[in-house]
């Protein structure tokens, strides 16, 4: 991640950055101005100043800013003295540009501002079209204007040559004012933003800059480049209406608020018009209240109304700069910004504290939870508070009254608030696992937590008795109960008020005035006024150090001192030492019952490295597995290999391995082993085998192992998750309870899943057990109820219930052909065409010859033959024609087509064996089977498919006992025969210019994935009407879905971002799946890639309701009252 920076000013206009890699705000401390607004891009930062007055900031590069002056000198032939400067009348000036038509004298170019500097003097230009011309730099030719050549002919009457002179931006990491224009501005700005550079083939450094005047105007700064980041001048840009505030991003995106609360966008930006054309309206998101602030980034717009709600505008694009609805968000802002990548940055009305929104990806752009950053100032570090009056660091002030931080959820602010220890009155003073960095008011009475910093009284009390010390105190502080009320009563009668810490007391910190200190101390958290993050380069993976300092400022303040910790340790170990001893001793007459062994199996492998150059290393492989003394089997996976002499190694553990899957290879036997960490990063542990003997044999033995590990034998329960890999590789999961449990589910990168024998191309079940799948030549099976299978032998695989089972496909290649004017088409095509023989792509060449079945355990069943059943028809003689590739194909040939293409196929088989039976005589293309509920007493359900003809069918009779019963009903001629097959169907438009290839339903929810990769969801399905109103769109670059009996929904996902590269084919969870919002909040990411179907229809275990702990423990004696009686 490159090093970027936020900006920030605070309520003083002071300005501070922070870098993606640092841990406190850096103070611009190269200028002395205040400042009002900051808007920021990568390479500079604009602000206006107090004195009303542009500013900027460029950043330094390795690339220094430069511009290039030229001017031109002329000279003509005149008979009497040769080339002279005396020109004809009609001629162009002595000194001009390189169209003549201005006038260019060397003294005419000035520097734009105080801020450039000359490098040098005035120089000839000794180049014309990168070759070297005469000493002096002179072109000729015949006239003004004309083509120019280095060499003087008999014809040449004029010449001229080239002048050059730089100038250099000095002013980098500075301040630098904006010069203004000759002619004055109306008015001051009030606010602006910068933006544009991501506007389509925009060159390098390109900037749009929008400003705001305090009478409403609209403003657009010109000529902003890398090599003028100065800009050139002002446009007005006339508005609707009186403009507040207006925000532009990286892209083609203008909105700005105007003064009645309404929102406008700037319609029309392009590369040729970055200023746009019109302006569009868009209502406010909330009719009562208007908008006051408004951000935008690429894809995705946000709002503040004039009650601080925050609002996300959904179905922003290019496309639709308007976009389609507001959503309301949690949490209340004065401010809000959008930067890179559509990361989020506000200031909280509460706290004046920066907040970062936290989970925003491209999938998800309204972000998971916003979370503080509440890092310290430069300078701030090294201050303690030595007198009561700091007690502001402890992140609240003291009066007469208490209020708490306002009750946020831990999701949005990352914080964990235990009980404190020490409870005085209304203040209660935390452990030293607990912090709280909030300000507060006196506007209500709540427990407020305080922690004192490191050098701040420690707080001893017995009975009534309240004293602090300092740093110095007792070796051993301890936390009790003070009464505040007591403990002021005695301060009063004493009168001992003190200023120091070792005098100062209780009664002179609970009665502490807001009015009588500044409350804008050094010690406190920063009070921010504006934030802009267009130039702080961060995603969703980035490490950020932004919210560690928090914690590390608690244990700083609270940490012990040596001496204490090692007698704490020696105290603990002494105490472990005696209880180990006196247990073992009890139980030393006793024999072992169960022999702890070790054993390993080793080979020789090979391995992709997970470095750069990635490439296959000849490595030891080792798998240590032992059991323990309770009978249980665990184990250790080992990579040796030599890094530039030295040996190392990679390990994993058994019970951490989440999946182990072939991997297809041309020229290796390869297989994956993943675990959670590796399947976030989208990179597993691939090793290659020598044979493809020895790569089953290891894979069967690490799939046992990790099955004992995980305690888990035998056939897949009634509630197992099933899925299939493009391969055709079968397999399942055991899900938890826990998976989908609110508002912390497992992790879907932390499934187990282990191989199925058998070979299908997508598989459905239901809760009771019942599972079928069809395979690649739509052949349907049935599952049987046993296990492993295929290259599962031994006690890998049960005895029974194992049959032989085949799979055939067809393997394609193209026959590509481009027109000859003479011989007419031909197999001789252009340099820049695809192969002759291709595949689809035209990428990779495919002959008949060198065409390999997809894998080893696939072998040709046919030859080579023409296929006409292709999409868009063929000619007689299998041909689709198009005008060049690749193009939009069809089968008759016209006088603009100009290439020509026909599919070849050649069949292949697989033979297997699998707990699988099949099921004959219809060849399915889809099938699916009524869910049931965990506790249903349903024996039979009906099981639905659609023949590979496109009849849809119905099989009754199907039970966990008979799950192949022979009963079927072709609905498209007897839909009658059977009441449970309905009676009539209803038409479901798709969606607007969409075309549906998968549906699936639940209870209440239906889902639906079309041919272009979208999801979509059904709104308004009830029982009464089961056919919904509309369909609202959910995500993009879907593959299909798969819909819970409870309604969960599951999908396979492409283009996941991984650590090395996108992820296509990848298992993927909605969370946050409830009755109140069946439509979910965010993905987790699962295993993957290479998955191609999943069904999730069998698991319908209720997921366990958590009651999260009360803020407020009940004291004893109040939990044991009984309840009043009424009279």
């Amino acid at each position: 991640m490159p090093v970027s920076l936020l900006w920030a000013v605070d309520v003083y206009g002071r300005v501070y950055s922070l870098s993606t890699v640092g841990q406190q705000w850096e103070h611009c401390r190269n200028t002395h101005l205040e400042f009002k607004r900051v808007t920021a891009a990568q390479q500079c930062c604009w602000g206006i100043g107090c004195d009303n007055s542009i500013y900027l900031n460029v950043h330094a590069s390795d690339l220094p800013v430069r511009y290039q002056e030229d001017t031109y000198e002329n000279q003509r032939w005149n008979p009497v003295g040769g080339f002279s400067e005396r020109l004809l009348p009609s001629d162009r000036w002595q000194w001009s540009d390189i169209t003549g038509l201005q006038h260019q004298p060397m003294a005419s170019f000035q520097l734009p501002s105080s801020s450039w500097e000359w490098e040098g003097d005035w120089f000839v230009d000794e180049n014309l079209d990168g070759e070297p011309t005469e000493k002096e730099g002179w072109t000729y030719a015949m006239d003004f204007p004309a083509t120019y050549t280095k060499d003087k002919k008999w014809n040449s009457c004029v010449r001229r040559r080239r002048w050059l002179r730089y100038r250099r931006y000095k002013d980098m990491d500075t301040w630098a004012k904006i010069p203004s224009q000759q002619t004055a501005l109306p008015d001051p700005f009030s606010d602006i933003s910068c933006g544009g550079w991501e506007i389509s083939e925009e060159p390098r450094g390109r900037l749009s800059l929008w400003a705001v005047s305090l009478q409403g105007k609209v403003w657009f700064r010109e000529g902003i480049s890398h090599h003028n980041p100065e800009g050139s001048s002002w446009v007005e840009v006339p508005p609707p209406g009186e403009v507040v505030q207006i925000s532009c991003g990286p892209g083609d995106l203008v909105w700005a608020v105007l003064w009645e609360g309404h929102l406008i966008v700037r319609e029309g930006i392009s590369r040729d018009c970055p200023r746009g054309t019109s302006w569009a309206e868009v209502e406010s998101p909330s009719p009562q209240v208007g908008a006051i602030h408004v951000a935008v980034g690429v894809n995705v717009v946000w709002a503040v109304t004039k009650d601080n709600k925050v609002w996300f505008r959904r179905g922003v694009n290019s496309h639709n700069p308007c976009g389609s609805g507001w959503i309301n968000m949690v949490g209340e802002m004065i401010m809000i910004n959008v930067g890179l990548n559509d990361q989020v940055w506000a200031i909280s009305c509460e706290d004046r504290l920066v907040y970062f929104r936290q989970g925003v990806t491209s999938s998800e752009l309204s972000g998971k939870t916003w979370k503080a950053i509440s890092i310290p100032r430069d300078g701030e570090r090294s201050h303690s508070s030595a007198s009561a009056n700091s007690q502001h660091s402890a992140g609240c002030f003291f009066s007469s009254e208490v209020r708490a931080p306002s009750v946020v959820s831990d999701a949005e602010l990352d914080l964990e608030h235990p009980p404190g220890d020490v409870a005085i009155s209304n203040v209660t003073f935390p452990g030293p696992d607990s912090f709280v960095d909030a300000p507060t008011n006196s506007s209500s009475s709540q427990p407020c937590e305080v922690v004192p910093d490191e050098g701040e009284a420690d707080v001893l009390s017995s009975n009534s008795d309240v004293t602090i010390t300092g740093s110095g105190g007792p070796p051993d502080p301890q936390w009790s109960n003070v009464d505040l009320e007591e403990a002021q009563i005695q301060n009063g009668q004493t009168g001992a008020v003190a200023d120091s810490v070792d005098s100062c007391s209780l009664s002179s910190v609970a009665t502490y005035s807001l009015a009588m200190e500044d409350q804008y101390g050094v010690d406190e958290h920063p009070l921010w006024a504006w934030v802009s993050g267009g130039g702080c380069s961060v995603d969703s993976h980035s490490q950020l150090n932004w919210f560690t300092m928090l914690q590390s400022v608690q244990s700083m303040s609270l940490s012990m001192t040596p001496a204490q910790t090692a007698a704490w340790r020696k105290q603990i170990f002494e105490q472990l030492s005696e209880r180990s001893k006196r247990e073992m001793d009890n139980f030393r007459h006793y024999e072992q019952a169960i022999e702890q062994s070790v054993w390993v199996k080793k080979g020789a492998m090979q391995w992709w490295r997970d470095w750069k150059p990635h490439k296959w290393m000849d490595v030891h492989f080792a798998l240590e597995q032992f059991s323990g003394a309770e009978g249980h089997k665990d184990g250790i996976l080992f990579i040796y290999y030599n890094y530039y002499e030295e040996k190392k190694y990679l390990h994993a553990f058994i019970n951490e391995v989440t999946i182990l899957v072939p991997v297809l290879n041309d020229s290796k036997h390869t297989f994956a082993i993943y675990t959670p960490e590796r399947t976030k990063q989208r990179w597993p542990i691939r090793v290659a085998a020598g044979t493809e003997l020895e790569m089953y044999d290891w894979l069967a033995l690490l799939s046992v192992s990790c099955c004992d590990s995980r305690g888990i034998y035998g056939s897949p329960s009634k509630q197992a998750i099933w899925s299939i890999t493009c391969k055709g590789d079968i397999f399942v999961s055991e899900p938890s309870s826990a998976l989908e449990a609110m508002p912390y589910p497992t992790p879907c990168d932390q499934m187990f899943w282990r191989q199925v024998g058998g070979h299908l191309r997508l598989v459905e079940c239901n809760s009771l057990g019942i599972v079928w799948g069809i395979g690649f030549d739509h052949t349907a099976w049935v599952h049987t109820g046993g296990y492993g299978g295929g290259f599962f032998q031994g006690l890998a695989s049960s005895t029974d219930n194992i049959y032989t089972q085949t799979d055939v496909k067809s393997v394609y290649i193209y026959e590509n052909q481009r027109w000859n004017p003479v011989t007419g088409y031909t197999n001789r095509g252009l340099p820049t065409d695809r192969y002759m023989w291709s595949d689809a792509s035209g990428l990779r060449e495919c002959t008949k010859t060198g065409t390999k079945p997809p894998s080893p355990q696939w072998t040709w069943v046919s030859d080579w033959a023409v296929d006409y059943s292709v999409s868009g028809g063929t000619d007689r003689e299998g041909w689709q024609y198009a005008a060049d590739f690749p193009a939009s194909y069809h089968g008759f040939k016209t006088i603009k087509d100009f290439v020509r293409r026909r599919r070849w196929a050649r069949r292949c088989k697989l033979t297997t064996t699998g707990p699988w039976q099949e099921i004959p005589p219809i060849p399915l293309s889809d099938v699916t089977i009524l869910p049931c509920a965990a506790q249903s007493s349903v024996d039979t359900v009906p099981v639905w498919a659609i023949s590979n003809k496109g009849d849809v069918l119905c099989r009754l009779g199907v039970t966990l006992l008979t799950p192949a019963d022979l009963r079927l009903l072709a609905l498209k001629y007897q839909s009658a025969l059977s009441p449970s097959a309905g009676d009539c169907w209803y038409h479901i438009p798709s969606p607007a210019k969409q075309k549906l290839k998968q549906v699936s339903v639940g209870r209440t929810s239906v889902y639906t994935v079309d041919e272009n990769g979208n999801l979509w969801y059904r709104q308004g399905v009830t029982p009464s009407y089961p056919q919904g109103s509309s369909w609202e769109h959910i995500s993009n670059n879907v593959r299909k879905v798969s819909v819970g009996p409870l309604d969960q929904l599951w999908i396979i996902a492409d283009k996941v971002q991984g650590s090395h590269s996108l992820s296509c084919g990848t298992v993927c969870h909605r969370l946050g799946v409830q009755p109140m919002e069946p439509k979910g909040q965010s993905w987790d990411y699962g295993i993957g890639g290479g998955w191609d179907h999943i069904t999730v229809r069998g698991n319908s275990m209720e997921p366990p309701r958590i009651c999260l702990p009360s803020m407020t423990e009940p004291s004893p004696r109040a939990a044991h009252t009984p309840p009043p009686t009424a009279p």
